[in-house]
């Protein structure tokens, strides 16, 4: 079944290539196109359109419909071309002539627009619980392992004094950037576009504030080619904010991977969390965080595609927004599968003692020293000179006393003020 079919058959390839694989894709936004199907159903009657009395057969068939996709038995069969064509099917079937009447005064473009809006934002609010997890469980790492020195790098060369409660936290303090850019596409989406139709509204009396607040958005899209022009733009943008979120959790596992090389050897996780070699039994390899740091490239990978399918453009809709979704709910679901397991792992890791009076660290502290020189009244340049030159001639021993005091240093990690930014 086709919501556009006319009296004549479409080229078995043409209908293949077209429809894709939209059926399986559909199957994400299911509940949500029944959910406004309900809200355009009781507004039809609101403004005459349909009877109270259809509306009410009507939303009872759709929550019976909910119900199965709430069961997982939902299907999408051969025999349509996507989830707005089966739903409505699936009225006709079961109400004949009152079924029939679901379509009145909208288009497939504003259902698909407002479904993929209400899932997006229900899928941004779980990922935003998600990563507020991941900051507390960074946050309670932090504060147990505050006093544990670490090696900072530069370059990848020892460079100063760290710690891993420094480390946990940073990253902790990050993923608050990234929250709010994921609260600012939360608002963005928040926008009911149903009523825009094809693009240019309806001559049907509708009353799309109505349909926002039964929907449950905070604000009307107003303009009906502002509404379909936010079609590519809504997926730009929360590309984007997975993207960023993205690129944090792959630095992260980066970092971890690397931390977990004997050539460092700061952490460890247990032997349930890594896996082995088929030749070499000593190996604990760090799979989940490559998989987690491979999995988060490919989410940042999908702004570009966003970009590329949309900057050409002009207003109106075009079938190449079909190509938005799969990428789109892809990146979704990754985002929230790489969030629970990397804190599964991170919960389990093994924090290390390291050495820091091992040979390789022994200029770990030059930056401090020269420091302590400055607080003696010896000006900076020479008080750098003169722990170069120690260096430089073998002379130089390290003083590990020194406490860094200002706020969010080593011996000040300001964890709660980080924890009031995300309250």
């Amino acid at each position: 079944m086709k919501l556009w079919k006319k009296e004549f058959s479409l080229d078995q390839a043409i209908e293949d290539f077209t429809v894709g694989n939209d059926r399986e894709i559909d199957l994400f936004i299911a509940k949500y196109d029944v959910l406004a199907s309900k809200a355009h159903a009781k507004m039809l009657a609101s403004v005459g359109i349909i009877s109270h009395k259809e509306a009410n057969i009507l939303v009872k068939e759709l929550d019976h419909l909910l119900n199965e996709i709430a069961q997982n038995n939902f299907k999408i069969d051969q025999t349509f071309e996507d989830v707005h064509s089966k739903i409505e099917y699936e009225l006709t079937l079961k109400l004949g002539e009152v079924g029939k009447k679901i379509h009145t005064a909208r288009s497939r473009n504003d259902q698909v627009l407002v479904a993929l809006q209400l899932y997006y934002k229900n899928e941004i609010t779980v990922i935003l619980k998600k990563v507020k997890t991941l900051f507390k469980t960074l946050i309670s790492l932090a504060e147990t392992h505050q006093h544990k020195l670490l090696p900072g790098y530069t370059h990848l060369q020892v460079a100063m004094p760290s710690s891993f409660g420094l480390w946990f936290s940073a990253y902790a303090e990050t993923l608050l950037d990234d929250i709010e850019l994921l609260t600012a596409t939360l608002k963005i989406v928040d926008q009911n576009p149903l009523g825009s139709a094809a693009g240019y509204g309806s001559s049907f009396p509708i009353d799309r504030e109505f349909t926002t607040k039964e929907l449950n958005f905070s604000a009307l899209k107003y303009n009906v080619v502002a509404a379909q022009m936010a079609r590519g733009k809504n997926e730009r943008i929360l590309a984007s904010s997975l993207g960023n979120l993205a690129n944090t959790l792959s630095k992260f596992s980066m970092d971890i991977c690397l931390y977990m090389s004997q050539n460092f050897g700061f952490i460890s996780f247990p032997d349930e969390l890594t896996t082995g070699s088929s030749i070499m039994p000593h190996k604990k390899n760090p799979d989940v965080f490559e998989l987690i740091r491979g999995k988060c490239n490919q989410i940042q990978a999908v702004q570009t595609e966003m970009l590329l399918l949309t900057n050409n453009l002009p207003s109106g809709y075009h079938r190449d927004y079909q190509l938005l979704k799969e990428n789109s709910i892809k990146a979704i679901e990754n985002t929230k599968n790489v969030l629970d397991i990397f804190n599964y792992s991170i919960e389990q890791i093994i924090v290390k003692d390291v050495d820091i009076d091992d040979d390789k660290y022994k200029y770990l502290f030059t930056v401090d020293n020269i420091n302590n020189l400055v607080t003696n009244g010896v000006p900076f340049r020479e008080a750098y000179q003169k722990i170069s030159s120690e260096v430089e001639n073998g002379s130089y021993e390290p003083d590990t006393s020194k406490k860094h005091t200002h706020i969010g240093s080593i011996h000040n990690l300001a964890l709660e003020k980080i924890t009031e930014k995300l309250n």
